[in-house]
């Protein structure tokens, strides 16, 4: 690792010190604590055989919202008199412990993690880590606040109606929420449980992909944990299709707002996104379900013993909230669930033919006096863009884009379920990073001629949902044949002596993908085990009836095409 977990913790200890937001804290371990757990991770480091691959996150210091359970210190959900000490970690937080992630502590939130203003709590109103006359949004304040604020390298939080997405745009960082369901939701204070995501904030999208990994994967203490489906697409495709609303639909954004919206779709189409306009009235009327309907019997259900005694601490406006959903009918819960199902559908027919939508992550950065001026009207505004995304099991990566009537705005890439990858994609192209991989499946596979990029059938990898990985070369025991037909291409077989390096790609490909490659496969192709030039064994496309031109020589099937002479139209 480039720091030792020692002086990433004294770094972020003074850093903390020269910021001026305390309000983003309810518990800061105590710094020899923290440092006795960073020097058992440089230990652990030291001793590793292979340290990148056992402890991923050494070096790294991360905090916990505060509605998320740590063995030992105590879970408040922003309500003191809810305060009690977990005698177990959440899985998501163990995950990154155990990868060799150092926590400095639990951080502040909209109580019972109800709220998108990050105000709504007896520990302070979070300022946003740009402006102190402005909101932190929520209800995960704190830890974005100390994310952008470059104390933690990254922080938990949750999203139930956009807690993971509203406060990474209104302070300038990266925040993703999974498809529901891929990251274990047990030792998590519950909201709403039918929709309740963890998610992860950091300073830049690669940080974040890799965090969300190490935290995803199902877990026997959350019965509602899912899994990768065997055809979960790997990649956005080459030129992406990507929604935006109709101009009605942003009318909640002022005309320096709508700019830097626009600025986001232009710089889309410059790096080759097909963009088009559709009506997301469906998917905004959706999201007046989620606290207008009867889905916030919810939020009763799980914390309305609480607020109803008031305990100590109890935020006014979420208590009315919760109360507010007591007298909701068995009858009136199930027929809003019904509703939701039915637009789900819906709003998939409507999202067909396209990868992604794209949205702004909030209208507006509210000051502190606007929210308390006005705390359920202007935390409905914030909602507009975001609350529609859980009910819809939709993903969802809120990116930085830019400044607008002084304050800081942002965007999120939306995307069906288990299309996350597709969403951090299209993310990246925004951003100008590669992501990296965030599905941690995929089976390896060489291909040599018409199925690698810029040939005819590369298509055909794209549609499996595969993934482009890099250019590798095989072990100098291989020859290669140009094959007749509608669509040349090369065979490839292993020699028995002498033969030659040949120059290939590899690709993912979802399991499913592989299988259905294997099943309409036309003889005389193969798909087979082949020896890379490090000596690795890998799935690669091969020939069990050789015929044809030896082409050898050329070393692939690139270098073969482009020779004028041997050119095809196809090729």
């Amino acid at each position: 690792m480039a720091e030792s977990a020692r002086d990433r913790v004294t770094r972020a200890y003074a850093r903390l010190s020269e910021s001026d937001r305390p309000e983003a804290w309810i518990h800061l371990r105590p710094m020899d604590e923290v440092l006795a757990d960073a020097d058992a991770v440089d230990s652990a480091v030291g001793t590793a055989t292979d340290a990148g691959r056992d402890l991923p996150l050494a070096g790294t210091v991360f905090a916990v919202k505060d509605n998320i359970d740590v063995a030992g210190l105590p879970t408040t959900a922003a309500c003191p008199g809810y305060a009690r000490t977990p005698d177990r970690t959440a899985t998501s937080v163990r995950r990154l412990l155990d990868a060799g992630a150092v926590l400095l502590g639990k951080t502040n939130l909209d109580q019972f993690a109800t709220g998108l203003v990050g105000t709504r709590s007896p520990y302070g109103a979070c300022r946003s880590a740009h402006d102190p006359q402005r909101i932190s949004g929520g209800s995960s304040s704190g830890s974005a606040v100390v994310v952008a604020l470059g104390i933690a390298d990254f922080a938990l939080g949750t999203d139930t109606a956009g807690s993971g997405r509203v406060p990474a745009a209104l302070n300038g960082i990266v925040g993703m929420k999974a498809t529901v369901g891929l990251v274990p939701v047990d030792g998590v204070v519950p909201a709403c449980p039918s929709y309740d995501c963890v998610t992860a904030f950091a300073p830049t999208l690669p940080d974040v992909v890799r965090v969300m990994r190490i935290m995803t994967g199902p877990s026997e203490r959350d019965p509602a944990s899912r899994v990768w489906p065997a055809d979960t697409r790997l990649a956005a495709p080459p030129a992406p299709r990507v929604a935006i609303p109709l101009r009605a639909n942003l009318d909640a954004l002022s005309a320096e707002a709508r700019s830097r919206f626009d600025e986001a779709v232009d710089l889309l189409r410059g790096r080759g996104v097909l963009v088009g306009e559709l009506d997301i009235t469906e998917f905004l009327d959706a999201a007046k379900l989620l606290y207008d309907g009867a889905l916030v019997a919810e939020r009763y259900a799980s914390f309305g013993d609480y607020v109803e005694q008031p305990l100590e601490g109890t935020d006014p406006t979420v208590r009315t909230i919760a109360l507010n959903a007591r007298e909701v009918t068995g009858a009136e819960l199930v027929r809003d669930q019904q509703r939701v199902r039915a637009r789900r559908l819906r709003t998939r027919t409507i999202l067909g033919g396209f990868d992604a939508l794209l949205v702004p992550t909030a209208p507006e950065h509210p000051t502190i006096a606007q929210v308390q001026a006005d705390p359920i009207g202007v935390n409905a505004r914030l909602g507009r863009y975001t609350n529609f995304m859980n009910l819809l099991d939709m993903a969802g990566v809120a990116v930085p884009a830019g400044a607008a009537d002084g304050g800081v705005f942002g965007v999120t890439v939306v995307t069906r379920a288990f299309d996350d990858q597709v969403g951090l994609d299209v993310a990246g192209l925004l951003t100008g990073t590669a992501p990296g991989l965030y599905p941690d499946l995929g089976c390896e596979v060489i291909v040599f001629g018409a199925h690698m990029r810029g040939f005819p059938l590369c298509d055909e990898m794209v549609r499996r949902g595969g993934r482009f990985v890099t250019d590798v070369a095989t072990s100098p025991h291989y020859a290669m044949y140009a094959l007749p037909g509608d669509i040349p291409k090369p065979a490839v077989v292993r020699t028995s002596g002498a033969g030659t390096s040949l120059a290939g790609e590899m690709w993912l490909l979802p399991s499913a993908g592989l299988g259905s490659f294997l099943a309409e496969l036309p003889p005389p192709m193969t798909l087979g085990k082949i020896e890379l030039a490090d000596g690795r064994w890998v799935t690669g496309f091969g020939c069990s009836a050789p015929a044809g031109t030896d082409i050898s020589d050329f070393g692939g099937w690139r270098a073969y095409s482009q020779v004028p002479s041997r050119r095809s139209p196809a090729g």
